[in-house]
């Protein structure tokens, strides 16, 4: 939520062209990040290593040789692409942005608590980023700072995490060489590289190719519009994460793998397709009454993105579980999917048809990863099992869209007044249906969090 306010609070006060700078530099730093991804945490999180404070020391050696690696590679890269972007301008922050790369290291103790499932005392440690983060680029885009804004906060809310995390940690900070570890991390991780380098083509290619036919204002749009789309993705990222020690610990019990699966996909649904739903129906209001008209031009994508980004929430944390099961292998085939969607549909129809088309194109690349996904998941699930119980999860979106569409096609005329009561109508009644239509999940969900016992689940 805090990470969505702060890329709106850039929308709101930059330009449309140093947001669209903020968005070639986030690009190419997630480029760096998202190659970085390769599953080191997740590999710690999933051995059983006799000697906790070894295995961890381990994991922290593997993770700040990656994140020295990764410091180098922006300094590299962050030249080469404002040559291929044409944006010079994006180069003295950019480089800035390699200053955040030791934080990341420096945050690893906090996979401890991951692994332990002490979710309470891992929020309240990542917090600071977020936090620190907002408030930064709040008072430095008040003051007129621009994309630095941006760059400043960003770097602060990454080192004001890292030194809680280091105080927090449990164990002692050390780098310790294991062989055998890290031939196991190697054969873990290899995989998860292909699917964050084909993950970093999807973001960057489209971008260079906004750039290079549209100008950086569609660079901007597409920022905007992903940066919203993604408010879709945090229920699930929250469970997934959540979930995965528990996963790993349960691998080899289907009928626990499943039921896991089952409702943490069910509670993402019942965010994600209201989330995706609102944006669709008050994009345009949002910029009208918010954001202003300087971004009119991007309703429309706005809105594709956002459907799109909570359609693909269905069968989201497939990853967790083939993950926890060592099969990283399916995981990059179905990003290499995604990839080959976006190249041979999105980009064309973004270069033909403008910001427009690249959101319909991606719509279609996003509905063959979705079926390589369901794909690999009747690999280890029943396909009726998978996409049945998924289908109750659209009930409350559906009535709570219906229920303002019928407003609208009643009222004479739209004012902002009219705008936050149909908001609030379908916040209740999409609220008010989910409790009636899920409240058996939703007591089971409240009895974790009360610690209350819970019965077995099944098949």
């Amino acid at each position: 939520m805090l990470g969505l306010v702060k890329g709106l609070v850039g929308a709101t006060f930059l330009s449309a062209g140093d947001y669209g700078l903020w968005g070639l530099i986030g690009v190419t730093t997630a480029l760096v990040l998202w190659l970085g991804s390769v599953g080191v945490d997740d590999k710690y999180i999933q051995q059983d290593h006799p000697d906790q404070e070894r295995a961890f020391q381990v994991a922290f050696t593997l993770q700040c040789g990656l994140a020295a690696l990764l410091a180098l590679a922006v300094l590299v890269a962050m030249p080469l692409f404002a040559l291929v972007y044409d944006a010079p301008g994006m180069v003295a922050p950019g480089l800035a942005m390699a200053l955040s790369l030791p934080a990341v290291a420096l945050q690893a103790p906090l996979w401890i608590f991951w692994r332990r499932m002490d979710f309470r005392r891992q929020r309240s440690l990542q917090i600071w980023d977020p936090v620190v983060s907002l408030l930064a680029v709040v008072a430095l885009a008040l003051a007129g700072l621009g994309v630095w804004a941006l760059v400043i906060g960003t770097v602060m809310g990454s080192y004001a995490a890292a030194v809680a995390a280091v105080r927090a940690s449990p164990y002692r900070l050390g780098w310790r060489y294991d062989g055998a570890a890290l031939r196991e991390y190697v054969s873990f991780s290899w995989p998860l590289f292909v699917a964050s380098a084909s993950g970093v083509l999807v973001a960057v290619v489209p971008l260079f190719a906004a750039s290079r036919s549209a100008g950086i204002a569609a660079v901007g749009a597409i920022t905007l519009a992903t940066t919203i789309g993604q408010f879709a993705h945090r229920v699930d990222e929250v469970l997934t994460q959540a979930l995965y020690p528990a996963i790993c610990a349960v691998k080899d019990q289907t009928d626990l793998l499943f039921a896991a699966f089952s409702k943490s996909n069910r509670l993402a649904l019942l965010w994600a397709l209201p989330a995706g739903a609102a944006a669709y129906l008050f994009a345009g209001d949002f910029v009208e009454h918010v954001l202003g008209e300087k971004w009119r031009f991007a309703v429309t994508l706005i809105q594709i993105v956002a459907v799109t980004a909570a359609v693909n929430q269905i069968g989201f944390n497939w990853t967790a579980f083939y993950r926890a099961l060592g099969r990283t292998w399916p995981i990059a085939v179905a990003n290499v999917v995604l990839l080959a969607g976006v190249c041979a549909i999105s980009v064309p129809l973004l270069v033909s048809h403008g910001i427009d088309g690249y959101g319909w194109g991606l719509a279609a690349a996003t509905g063959l990863f979705l079926v390589a996904r369901l794909y690999f998941l009747t690999r280890l699930f029943p396909l009726s099992q998978v996409v049945g119980p998924l289908a109750r999860s659209a009930v409350p979106t559906v009535v709570g869209a219906g229920t303002v569409l019928a407003l609208r096609a009643a009222e004479g005329g739209r004012g902002a007044a009219e705008v936050a009561g149909e908001g609030a109508l379908f916040v209740a009644v999409v609220a008010a249906t989910t409790v009636l239509s899920e409240r058996d999940l939703l007591r089971e969900m409240v009895g974790y969090l009360r610690g209350a016992p819970v019965p077995a689940p099944t098949v």
